[in-house]
């Protein structure tokens, strides 16, 4: 009885030092977990680690506040094979905008500006709409007409919400992996925004190691939202910010990226959300992100000059956008911006 209870120090020992440590690897969590949060990861998890934070998905979670991301099976109404064939063999530049069927008139003001096939530096530029469906049949009955005029749509058979955008994300990549290979460069954004396909070019040759990264607006440390359009419960992602994403209003995809971004997407769970998700795509795909202040998503005040110089300005009406271009085309600026560390 004397030799067990000489031994009873060393146990408690032990047990304080596995403690101790277990405590000091959970700290080093604290600034992407929400106060107290101590769980282990849950049963079918996939864990994604950038820089000093790890982040965990919990697959079963997604299936059941979000089963239709998870189960949707990309099926399009409106294909366009062979759409990134480019004459020449040029060089692609993609332009793909997300759109909604009820926006006839942002997409007429686009094709009458910056969205229009033609000859770049060098590239071939090929504007692509990203859509889905709506309830109403003659909302629809207008989309298959301009489908017929214009030959520059996508449709999935989805309908089109906030959350489903992420869906428009994962299908588009699909679709660029098996069908355009062709593409050097996929530009991605909204269509309420004016984009400069030359300055995009010009960007993109001057950047060194350009072909490594997302480029865009991006966005660090964000913020987790609970309530409101933006909500992600705790329970389906029990951190306080986010990894690292581009703003999903516009942003710049090196065609050598896409396969490695598809591959990611059958792994991980589509995340209610199209620009998280797409970061934590990125992430998995352990491709870095390179940020420019010359995607103007949260808009810029008008001036010509600085329009012409900008990569991307973001929310602007169809209206104003014609406006807008016809100045840019008639006014001879000198340069706005110098191509150096200070606009990265």
């Amino acid at each position: 009885m004397k030799r067990r209870g000489r031994r009873l120090p060393f146990v408690g020992l032990f047990v304080i030092t596995v403690t101790a440590l277990w405590v000091l690897m959970v700290s080093n969590l604290h600034d992407v977990r929400p106060k107290g949060h101590r769980s282990r990861p849950q049963r079918r998890s996939i864990m994604l680690k950038e820089d000093i934070f790890t982040y965990y998905l919990n697959l079963t979670q997604h299936e059941v506040e979000f089963p239709h991301l998870q189960s949707y099976n990309c099926t399009l109404l409106v294909d366009k094979p062979g759409y990134c064939h480019s004459p020449g063999r040029k060089p692609l530049l993609l332009l793909a905008i997300k759109s909604h069927p009820a926006s006839s008139d942002r997409r007429a003001a686009l094709r009458q500006t910056w969205a229009v096939d033609r000859e770049v530096s060098g590239y071939q530029v090929k504007p692509l709409f990203l859509m889905a469906t709506v309830p109403s049949q003659g909302r629809m009955a207008l989309v298959k007409e301009e489908v017929n005029v214009f030959q520059d749509i996508l449709l999935w058979d989805f309908t089109e919400s906030h959350h489903n955008l992420s869906l428009k994300e994962r299908c588009f990549l699909e679709w660029l992996h098996y069908n355009c290979k062709e593409a050097g460069l996929i530009f991605k954004g909204d269509d309420d925004m004016l984009v400069n396909p030359d300055v995009l070019i010009k960007y993109v040759k001057t950047i060194d190691n350009a072909s490594c990264c997302l480029h865009g607006w991006v966005q660090r440390q964000s913020p987790v939202v609970r309530s409101g359009k933006y909500e992600v419960t705790d329970s389906l992602f029990p951190f306080c910010k986010y990894p690292p994403f581009v703003s999903g209003g516009g942003f710049l995809v090196p065609g050598v990226a896409v396969t490695a971004l598809h591959h990611a997407s059958l792994k991980l769970p589509v995340f209610p959300l199209d620009d998280v998700y797409l970061g934590m795509l990125a992430v998995a795909a352990n491709i870095k992100l390179r940020h420019s202040r010359l995607f103007f998503v949260a808009g810029l005040k008008y001036e010509t000059c600085p329009y012409k110089a900008a990569l991307v300005v973001h929310g602007i009406k169809a209206d104003h956008l014609l406006q807008i271009w016809k100045e840019m085309q008639e006014t001879d600026c000198k340069p706005f911006f110098q191509w150096n560390k200070t606009n990265t």
